[in-house]
């Protein structure tokens, strides 16, 4: 069985999994990594097929969130940004004896917008599976310039994000289709309410793919838990506004 790619770094006692979003791998979280890790032990993943994880294809979400469950720390705390998000809250809704907090960044347990349910266009998340077929890189640079879009810095943040997928292997088109196949499929919204873990959740409030309009919502549905929202960020608040980001996780883990 082909295995996932884990980088550690840090020397706290506090075990932290990163868990990167769609089209991208564990690079995304270098500088945040570097900024936690004189108080946590930090676990960086490549997902199925992302990155340095080569040998997968295509997975369910069930099935990414076992992948990683073999590759962490018996007891961990999770950090998942938008499909790692959905990776993330998965692991803790099906193993929560292996967490002990969950932080989502910029995701949402129901990314497709539904009637009185904000979100992205179902079509447009066809479009994008038609165009990876068509024209796999420009697809890539497409999306990934959507999320930073509305930020100040936002041309800055899609060259980084840009340079953090082309310095290492492409993922195939048959793992990005199965990546948007889970965004355009997936619906936790009701598992959540029976999540047994510490949960933050943290949005940019010019999200262009996680609308602020959904934070209510999840504060009704999900009262135990709290949401933060960094104002002029977009989908990408760890790269736009780092020290912002980085306060609010380490506050809400070593807040006991």
């Amino acid at each position: 069985m082909n295995k996932l790619y884990r980088e550690t770094i840090g020397e706290g006692d506090r075990h932290l999994v990163l868990l990167h979003g769609w089209g991208l791998n564990a690079e995304v979280w270098r500088y945040t990594a570097e900024r936690l890790a004189p108080q946590f032990c930090l676990h960086l993943v490549d997902l199925p097929g992302y990155g340095r994880s080569e040998g997968f294809g295509a997975m369910t979400l069930e099935e990414m969130a076992d992948a990683v469950l073999a590759v962490m720390p018996e007891k961990a705390s999770l950090v998942g940004w938008s499909l790692g998000g959905l990776v993330a809250t998965q692991i803790a809704l099906s193993a929560p004896e292996r967490v002990e907090k969950l932080i989502t960044v910029a995701s949402s347990p129901c990314f497709c917008a539904h009637e009185n349910w904000p979100g992205i266009r179902p079509d447009v998340l066809q479009g994008f599976q038609h165009q990876l077929s068509e024209d796999f890189q420009r697809t890539v640079e497409r999306f990934l310039a959507l999320q930073t879009l509305g930020s100040d810095s936002a041309r800055q943040d899609a060259r980084l994000l840009k340079s953090i997928v082309l310095n290492l292997p492409m993922p195939p088109v048959d793992v990005l289709n199965g990546g948007l196949e889970i965004l355009r499929r997936v619906d936790l919204r009701q598992p959540m309410t029976k999540l047994a873990v510490p949960l933050l959740r943290i949005y940019g409030a010019l999200d262009g793919l996680v609308p602020r309009k959904m934070v209510p919502l999840l504060d009704g549905l999900l009262p135990a838990s709290r949401s933060e929202i960094i104002v002029k960020s977009a989908h990408a608040p760890f790269i736009s506004h780092p020290d912002d980001f980085c306060e609010l996780v380490e506050q809400f883990l070593v807040a006991e």
